[in-house]
């Protein structure tokens, strides 16, 4: 009757002052997250319950087992087994906890500064996501080497490959060349202020926002919900855009190709009137400039100013598209204008003004008359400059008999022998 109850009692025991620690741990922290709404780490710490009752059962149960006499045939075994669990538990609790009290304390300083200084706030949030990730990787290596020298086979293999750590360490970092570059990349990048979470960067063309960083890669978040993840290395060694870089402030601009009788006296007022009307215009400046000139129409440039990249981009569309709209209601002779009127002769009588196919009331059969016209214009003076031009070389003109019919001109200058005369 004791081998059967002594195990249940130290089994039973053991899971059941677990879960009672567990429950009242659980509620102070829910008691103390609501008294101090001001801090999120009460609610953080509550993320590592479960790790926290893995780590009192496992010690329990390791504590305890000798006592149990549950199959002593295995004691060895499960013993190591418990000690296992118990190291992994523990890390794992530790890891939960340093998250919990490293968001808080960047929680209170991005409270802090957020108005004060952004970009501060976003590069101390970089640091801080990269700090958690390598104190992870640093108890999770701790962890796994406990692990392994709990094994007696482990220890020897241990000592001999500490003897021979320089050889290793020298084929390593050959073999890992590439991962350690980017490891030592990822650590320049948080601590030397290159790039930051929440950045605006131009890499390969493309424009985005710095998502994730690790001490690997780089993700970056596209305006359509794409992504590129790059080694870290690249912002190391390749030259890239940042926008965000000392102040996230733009200028942006704004081209117009427009005919040369635009008005720009008026554009400029109007500019004045839509940016005023743009909740994403900041209010620093604007301005309006003719650029270049083609023989045909002439570019113009306007230049305007927001907060940050997204909003630049909301102030030129908004621009572009209530200027063009604004145009071609009030000035649509300032649209630009393609020439459709026949080229006349020199010294020729011609239409007072060119007819457009922009800007001008005629209509499309209108038009065809006019290049009807100029056809048969084009071809009447082409007919009346030959006939000089073959008196001038000494060609014959030709004739028409009386039926109506041209005659061939005789070499010499004679009149041609028609059928049926006689010369």
């Amino acid at each position: 009757m004791e081998n059967i109850l002594r195990p249940l009692i130290v089994v039973g025991g053991s899971v059941l002052l677990t879960l009672a620690l567990g429950w009242a741990t659980d509620l102070l922290l829910r008691k103390a997250d609501a008294r101090h709404r001001e801090t999120p780490l009460w609610g953080l710490l509550r993320r590592a319950l479960v790790p926290y009752r893995l780590v009192l059962c496992a010690a329990l149960l390791r504590g305890s087992y000798d006592q149990a006499g549950l199959f002593p045939s295995h004691r060895a075994g499960i013993g190591r087994t418990l000690t296992l669990v118990l190291i992994g538990s523990t890390a794992w609790l530790v890891v939960r906890i340093a998250a919990a009290v490293v968001e808080t304390s960047y929680a209170r300083y991005a409270h802090a500064h957020t108005r004060r200084d952004p970009a501060r706030v976003r590069r101390v949030r970089t640091q801080v996501s990269l700090i958690r990730r390598v104190v992870s990787a640093a108890v999770g290596v701790v962890a796994a080497a406990s692990m392994l020298l709990t094994f007696p086979d482990m220890r020897a293999a241990g000592a001999s490959l500490l003897a021979s750590a320089g050889i290793l360490g020298i084929v390593a970092g050959v073999a890992a060349q590439s991962t350690l570059g980017n490891l030592f990349a990822g650590l320049q990048i948080a601590f030397g202020d290159m790039v930051r979470i929440g950045d605006t960067v131009v890499v390969n063309g493309e424009w985005g926002t710095v998502e994730e960083i690790t001490l690997t890669f780089l993700t970056v978040r596209t305006w359509d919900e794409r992504r590129f993840t790059m080694p870290v290395s690249y912002f190391t060694s390749q030259p890239f855009e940042n926008w965000s870089r000392g102040t996230p402030q733009m200028t942006g601009v704004v081209h117009w190709h427009l005919d040369h009788t635009a008005p720009l006296d008026a554009m400029r007022e109007r500019l004045r009137d839509i940016l005023r009307d743009c909740p994403a215009w900041d209010g620093r400046t604007y301005n309006l400039t003719v650029t270049d000139t083609t023989p045909n129409t002439m570019q113009v440039r306007a230049l305007v100013t927001a907060k940050d990249a997204d909003d630049i981009w909301t102030v030129r569309v908004h621009v572009r598209e209530r200027m063009i709209r604004w145009l071609a209601e009030h000035h649509p002779h300032a649209l630009p204008r393609v020439n459709t009127a026949p080229a006349a002769r020199a010294g020729a009588p011609g239409p007072a003004s060119g007819t457009t196919t922009a800007g001008t009331g005629a209509t499309g059969t209108e038009r065809a008359g006019t290049e009807a016209a100029g056809k048969e214009a084009a071809e009447t003076s082409a007919g009346r400059e030959a006939e000089p031009t073959a008196a001038r070389e000494g060609l014959p003109r030709s004739r028409r008999a009386p039926d109506g019919r041209p005659e061939a001109a005789e070499p010499g200058g004679g009149r041609a022998h028609r059928p049926g005369t006689r010369r």
